[in-house]
């Protein structure tokens, strides 16, 4: 609830209602309610959370106590005294006085009982190649091995940062358990960034290690990796952080795969330095609840990378918590998350969280398309994974390159899980219907980088299901919706504001690498009553995400608040235009991007790409037109409408909506080299605006960061 002083502070320009009743500060919505779907009884009867009652000890007034369940999963070395510290916020601390190790709780604790139990199975992109099986038992001992090399050869130590550019190979997750036996901070950087991003983040975490691989396999081609750890080195120098020692794995432990060159002195082979550390094993250092786990950089929409600081003890918490009872992982299930580790997704849900838990975790080295669309669905028949975990970029995808071939394949999910953006109810279906086969469970889950885990989600044996909607607040979560004035936009109101979470909880980020004051105002100044208040309440977190919550306290996000094009003061949310097209059939992906008017300020502009086999036509542009405005109103019509043979994606499959922007404006597209299909900006920008390239416009600042890639 706003208090005094924040409703004095936005007293001052308070906007005027629209006619409709809104104020510019909200977002106009226009979702139609879906329709309940009910877990089914197997499901419930085996599932972790089952008991209506863990939602009453979660409640707000058993905060933050109610946590204790969560840390409790855990071994730890020395019992906390303080669950939450509030002293200097929105500084927490959680598990005040609490030691243990993030290492030892993913692995070491585990091999009593499950020592000879897979804890990864890699599954190389080429499928002629097999399978690979590591045990909790090898894990262990590689995990040792790799410690004792960084400890003894790197010369690394407790609080000292390493910067980690690798793919998605069995080494990458061995890599950060070494790091974290040793209390060593690493920041991993997605494979697919170039090395200059790497170097950029070597040098704001101080970094004087960078870890790498010689290349991976990736869409049916040979990535030479190593050509971006030299690029890497020089644009760290350049920022003034030296680097002393390039480790690379080779992907193939016996040959070099790379045909750049090895620096003398600087680069070594960690296969064979290994040699040196056989069967060596490293007592895990023992951690203060509050020390820095890892760095997680993300770009956000302006100014340098932020490096998001997450704690040992409070994260561990929390993401084995929520694998545990959200994901409903049990050490028997075979569970794939088909994000990359390179992401938060990764670090959360396929590597502590799951790990936490013994649990056993497909490890996919490739693209989810290649050779065909019936590679997940052949690797998840061949493992038996029972919990699948994807993004609606790959759902999309999957649906446009092979709508049916879930259907020829004998596997049975019991959960499915969509994360990190919005899911339209029309591709959710398909989810729920084609590759759950009716049977599966699905939690769609709200969070961020900075949140550690999941803020918003069904509780998936005990809440229904809900077609593009994420669900009520996780367990200890207490959400918020306002306007930019603070005052609260009520379920109901047909309209959206800002979602805000009122309280800390474990898995929060510490604060920005270097950088406190921009923690404070990126993420807490907003709503904060008073910048000398030491309760909790007044803290409440922003997440720059724009929500509209239903009557049954379910909450439907739609994407991050800059995503908005203001028409002619009606504020519409681009991923509920995105979603009217993908009602269509013929339409498989479709990206809304605002063009500049001269009478409404800014419009709506539209890319579809079709089906496989569904054929350009004027009848589909006025399929789309009507749909919009049958299901939005006219408000939202828009300017144009392009058919194109694909979107401009980045290596992680999300359109570049910021490309499509400038295009549509006649912009300067900016750099596109990294990009997973550069060449598709040329014959997009074509079709937008024919062969001969007109002047560039300078362009408003909105226009230039909308729909940045995060």
């Amino acid at each position: 609830m706003p208090t005094k002083a924040l409703a004095k502070k936005s007293a001052a320009k308070k906007p005027q209602p629209k006619k409709d009743g809104l104020t510019e500060a909200q977002i106009a919505v226009h979702w139609k309610e879906e329709g309940d779907i009910r877990p089914p009884a197997r499901f419930i009867a085996q599932a972790n959370l089952n008991d209506p009652q863990m939602v009453e000890r979660f409640s707000e007034k058993n905060f933050p106590e109610c946590f204790r369940e969560y840390a409790e999963l855990l071994h730890w070395d020395q019992y906390w005294h303080t669950t939450l510290d509030t002293s200097r916020p929105p500084f927490w601390k959680w598990f005040v006085g609490g030691k243990l190790n993030a290492s030892y709780n993913c692995v070491d604790r585990h091999l009593a009982k499950y020592k000879n139990k897979a804890a990864f199975i890699f599954v190389p992109e080429p499928e002629d190649e097999g399978h690979t099986v590591i045990t909790f038992q090898e894990l262990y001992r590689r995990v040792n091995e790799v410690a004792a090399m960084l400890r003894d050869f790197a010369g690394l130590k407790k609080g000292d940062r390493v910067t980690i550019h690798m793919p998605m190979i069995p080494e990458l997750p061995i890599t950060m358990l070494a790091c974290a036996r040793l209390g060593v901070i690493h920041s991993v950087v997605f494979g697919g960034f170039s090395g200059e991003a790497c170097g950029l983040r070597a040098a704001d975490s101080g970094s004087r290690i960078l870890i790498y691989t010689d290349g991976y396999h990736r869409n049916g081609r040979w990535v030479d990796h190593k050509a971006s750890a030299d690029i890497a080195v020089k644009t760290a120098e350049k920022e003034g952080q030296s680097i002393d020692k390039v480790l690379i794995w080779r992907r193939y432990p016996h040959k070099y795969s790379s045909e750049t060159p090895m620096i003398m002195q600087r680069d070594f082979f960690i296969n064979d330095v290994l040699k040196e550390y056989r069967n060596a094993v490293v007592e895990p250092v023992s951690m203060d609840a509050e020390d820095p786990l890892f760095l997680m950089y993300t770009s956000g929409t302006t100014g340098k990378p932020k490096g998001c600081q997450h704690r040992t003890g409070g994260y561990l918490a929390y993401v084995a918590g929520t694998s545990k009872y959200y994901q409903d992982i049990h050490p028997e299930d075979v569970y794939w998350c088909m994000a990359d580790i390179g992401w938060i997704t990764g670090h959360s849900y396929i590597v502590y969280g799951p790990l936490a838990l013994a649990a056993t975790s497909v490890l996919y080295e490739g693209v989810p398309q290649f050779p065909d669309a019936g590679r997940p669905w052949r690797i998840a028949e061949r493992l038996a994974v029972n919990i699948f975990h994807t993004s609606p970029t790959a759902i999309r995808m999957l649906r446009k390159a092979g709508g049916d071939e879930p259907q020829k394949h004998n596997y049975r999910f019991k959960h499915m899980t969509t994360v990190g953006e919005p899911i339209e109810p029309e591709v959710w279906r398909w989810y729920y219907e084609v590759v759950g086969k009716g049977e599966a469970v699905i939690v769609d889950t709200w969070w961020q980088t900075e949140t550690g885990g999941f803020l918003c989600t069904t509780k998936p044996a005990l809440d229904a299901m809900k077609p593009g909607s994420a669900g009520p607040a996780c367990l200890g979560i207490y959400p918020v919706i306002w306007d930019e004035n603070g005052k609260e936009v009520l379920a109901a109101a047909h309209a959206a504001g800002n979602i805000c979470i009122r309280n800390p909880w474990p898995g929060i980020m510490q604060t920005i690498w270097g950088d406190p004051q921009r923690f404070v105002n990126n993420y807490y100044k907003k709503y904060n009553a008073d910048p000398n208040s030491k309760d909790w309440r007044d803290w409440p977190y922003y997440a720059a995400d724009g929500a509209v919550l239903a009557p049954d306290g379910y909450y439907r996000i739609l994407g991050r608040v800059d995503d908005v094009i203001n028409v002619a003061g009606h504020r519409l949310g681009t991923k509920e235009l995105e979603s009217a097209c993908l009602t269509l059939p013929e339409i498989a992906e479709a990206a809304v991007v605002p063009v500049v008017d001269d009478v409404k300020g800014r419009v709506p502009e539209i890319y579809v790409s079709l089906k496989p086999g569904v054929h350009s036509n004027r009848a589909i542009t006025e399929k789309i037109v009507a749909t919009i405005e049958t299901m939005i109103g006219k408000i939202a019509r828009p300017k144009r409408i392009h058919i194109v043979p694909d979107m401009p994606k980045t290596r992680s499959g999300k359109i570049m909506r910021r490309v499509l922007a400038a295009i549509s404006n006649r912009m300067d597209t900016g750099d596109i080299t990294t990009l997973a299909n550069p060449d598709i900006v040329e014959q997009v920008r074509q079709i937008v605006q024919g062969r001969e390239r007109g002047p560039l416009a300078e362009g408003p600042e909105d226009i230039k960061l909308f729909g940045e890639d995060r």
